[in-house]
This record gives structure tokens, C-alpha cells and sequence, in this order.
């Protein structure tokens, strides 16, 4: 067994058994949490409930997405949270799953207002926030999708663009890069597939995914070899015998 030595002096228990299914925390903002999927509850939830399938791995998926959260509130989230999950209680997770920073990208009021959280302090939040999370377990990035340009303002007061959310998630890629952190570029995939596409995968507000959109998200997420690569190792050596269900529309 191994301890480490956390900021706030918690001691965490660290147990690897690659015979038990893993214990994984889902960490993040609005898209974690899957606000605009009232069918389906996002794809974390989806991914959750495929997880539980007889044939599948059977890992234990806690969703702590929570709406409107930037950066520096999910890192004082993180070290928090999971010590009250009954499974994970006093004891690191098998991984964290993170998506964040779509929030910090917005502009305040105006569409040239100041970025919520102003791009220098963000660079040093998502480093800090990455270092953290690294002390606890592995750690895969999921990144934002982009938004609907013309529904803005969000709430009257937000607004979000593809080129401060680029510029955003671009830091955020840089840094995970740097540790070696696998990162999922959503952003990336979402405008490669178009503009009639990505409408039709939004929400009426522009800002968050629909059904379909997090039906998109869970496909990309399962097809993302960085998280075959996780099932593959811990499995039971199996290979994944299945995919996502993709309904037709």
C-alpha cells in the first residue's frame, strides 16, 4: 500500500486489484453533468449505464459535473469530493475523468467584455488543476464542443465564441501534452463535421449539447483509444466486445 501526501494533509490509501472493476470520477462543468439531455442524462451518465451491461466491464462511474463550474472551482472540488463516495471513501480513485474550461472561455456582458477567467490566470489554474489531479490517479481530458455563435448572449450576460474557446482549449491541450495526459479534442472533431451537424447536435440555447450531441460525445468518447487502451489493461484482459447503441434518427 502507498499514501500521498496531498496539499491538505489528507492521507489516501492507494490499492490497485486489476481483478475489480474501477472506481472512476467523471469531474467537470455542465457537460459532465449533462444539462440538456432530459431522455438520457449526457454521455456520462450513458457511459455509466453502458459500463453496467453484463457483458461489460462493470467499472463504477460517479458523475460530479456541476453547472457553470470553471476551473478553479472543480480543482477545490477535487481533492473533496470523492471521500464521501461510499466505494471511494478515504481511497483514490482507478481515474479521473476531467472537462472544463468552456466557462472560463465566455465574455461578461458585451461580446468584446473582459473572459470570465482571464486567459494568464487560466493557463496557471488548468496547469494547477492537472498537477493535482496527477498526484491522485491517471487522468484522461475531455474537451468542450463548440457553441452556436448566433444564440448568444447565454442568460442575457454570457458570450461564448469559437475563437476564445479555441484559444482555451488550445491551453488546455498544451497542458495536458505536457504530462502526458490524454486529451480528447471535441472541439476539433465538432467543426470538422460541419456546421449543419453541430446545429443539429445543440440545444435550443446554443451553448450546451442535445440528445443527439451527447449521443455523439459518448460514441467519440467509446471510440477514443485512450480509454480502450484503460478497458484493455484492467478488462480482465478481455477484448471490448461491444459499442455504444447508436439510435437512428
Amino acid at each position: 500500500m502507498q499514501t500521498f501526501k496531498l496539499p491538505s494533509s489528507m492521507q489516501l490509501s492507494v490499492t490497485s486489484n486489476p481483478r475489480q472493476p474501477l472506481k472512476i470520477l467523471a469531474l467537470g462543468d455542465s457537460l459532465v453533468y449533462g444539462f440538456g439531455d432530459p431522455e438520457k442524462g449526457g454521455w456520462v451518465e450513458q457511459l455509466r449505464r453502458w459500463w453496467m451491461l453484463p457483458d461489460n466491464a462493470g467499472h463504477v462511474l460517479y458523475n460530479l459535473g456541476v453547472r457553470g463550474d470553471r476551473t478553479q472551482q472543480v480543482a477545490k472540488r477535487l481533492e473533496v469530493e470523492f471521500r464521501h463516495r461510499g466505494e471511494l471513501r478515504n481511497r483514490v480513485p482507478d481515474l479521473i475523468i476531467l472537462s472544463v474550461g468552456g466557462n472560463d472561455s465566455a465574455r461578461l456582458s458585451r461580446p468584446n467584455g473582459r473572459n470570465y477567467t482571464d486567459f494568464a490566470e487560466f493557463e496557471s489554474e488548468i496547469a494547477s488543476l492537472l498537477d493535482l489531479a496527477q498526484q491522485l490517479c491517471p487522468v484522461l481530458f475531455v474537451g468542450m464542443v463548440p457553441v452556436n455563435e448566433t444564440k448568444m448572449p447565454f442568460l442575457d450576460c454570457l458570450y461564448y465564441n469559437h475563437a476564445d474557446q479555441y484559444r482555451y482549449k488550445e491551453a488546455t491541450k498544451v497542458a495536458c501534452n505536457k504530462r502526458q495526459i490524454p486529451y480528447l479534442d471535441t472541439f476539433e472533431q465538432w467543426m470538422q463535421r460541419g456546421e449543419a451537424w453541430r446545429l443539429n447536435r445543440l440545444s435550443v440555447d446554443g451553448l450546451h449539447p442535445n440528445t443527439l450531441g451527447y449521443q455523439a460525445l459518448l460514441e467519440d468518447v467509446l471510440d477514443w483509444e485512450a480509454l480502450a487502451n484503460y478497458h484493455a489493461k484492467f478488462d480482465f484482459q478481455m477484448e471490448p466486445s461491444s459499442k455504444a447503441p447508436v439510435e437512428k434518427s
